[in-house]
């Protein structure tokens, strides 16, 4: 392969081998990026469902407990250790979701006093006590840790939703880092571009032309071929045939 034949070839090869790796690395990252994406937004989904579940446990166990501690409806009780065996499993569930996680500390000690209270309540229960004392203690020892409780779920959940900001702003980042790779193949591309345009119209159209004029001065007036742009590679040997061809037509005609 000969000199302007081998340019322009190398000059194209190299603009769809930079398009190509260009196109995969911002594919990469971008696979990269959906995949965070869509890891982020399950994490926060399911954090809020269990939130949700935790608050509907709490709200089902408060008023099966009241059923037994102020109404004396023992039917309750089973109830009661069902809803707090269900938001023990809903913190649970978000504790291997999340794997650590300051609210949910504070929200396990007080879970596990609520619990130590309604074991007692139940106990309690199976003795003959007064229907004031239920109320007293409802009102008194069992709704304040059941209101620190639903405020502790509730932090979580707004925990939750913060954490989305800085998570965000990565994802940002990586949306930046996926983009870059394309936006310097650009640059390079319109450089390569350049150089391309810049090179066919000084070694080729130029040349082309004045080789045009120069043989078209020759038809017509008998000028001297004499090409004044500088040929080369395969150009120089279109001259060459056509000094030759010029040289043999004036032989045949002397």
């Amino acid at each position: 392969m000969k000199g302007i034949r081998k340019r322009v070839t190398i000059g194209f090869l190299s603009i769809v081998t930079l398009l190509f790796f260009s196109g995969m690395v911002s594919l990469f990252e971008l696979g990269h990026l959906s995949t965070d994406a869509e890891v982020i937004l399950e994490h926060s989904h399911r954090n809020m469902e269990l939130a949700k579940d935790m608050l509907t446990a709490l709200h089902e166990q408060s008023r099966a407990v009241a059923n037994v501690a102020v109404l004396e409806d023992m039917r309750s009780d089973s109830l009661c250790r069902d809803r707090l065996v269900a938001l023990e499993s809903s913190l649970a569930a978000a504790y291997d979701l999340s794997k650590s996680s300051a609210h949910l500390d504070s929200l396990t000690v007080t879970v596990t006093e609520l619990r130590r209270l309604t074991n007692e309540m139940l106990v309690a229960q199976t003795d003959t006590l007064p229907s004031s004392f239920g109320r007293v203690w409802y009102d008194e020892v069992y709704m304040p840790v059941s209101v620190k409780v639903a405020e502790q779920i509730n932090d979580f959940m707004s925990a939750t939703h913060e954490g989305l900001t800085p998570r965000a702003e990565q994802l940002n980042h990586n949306a930046y880092r996926a983009v870059m790779p394309v936006l310097i193949s650009l640059v390079v591309m319109i450089a390569i571009v350049l150089m391309l345009y810049y090179f066919i119209l000084i070694y080729c159209v130029n040349p082309v032309l004045s080789l045009r004029k120069s043989l078209a001065d020759w038809l017509a007036f008998r000028l001297p071929f004499a090409p004044k742009s500088v040929c080369r590679d395969e150009l120089l040997d279109l001259k060459e045939d056509i000094e030759t061809l010029i040289n043999q037509n004036k032989q045949t005609k002397a």
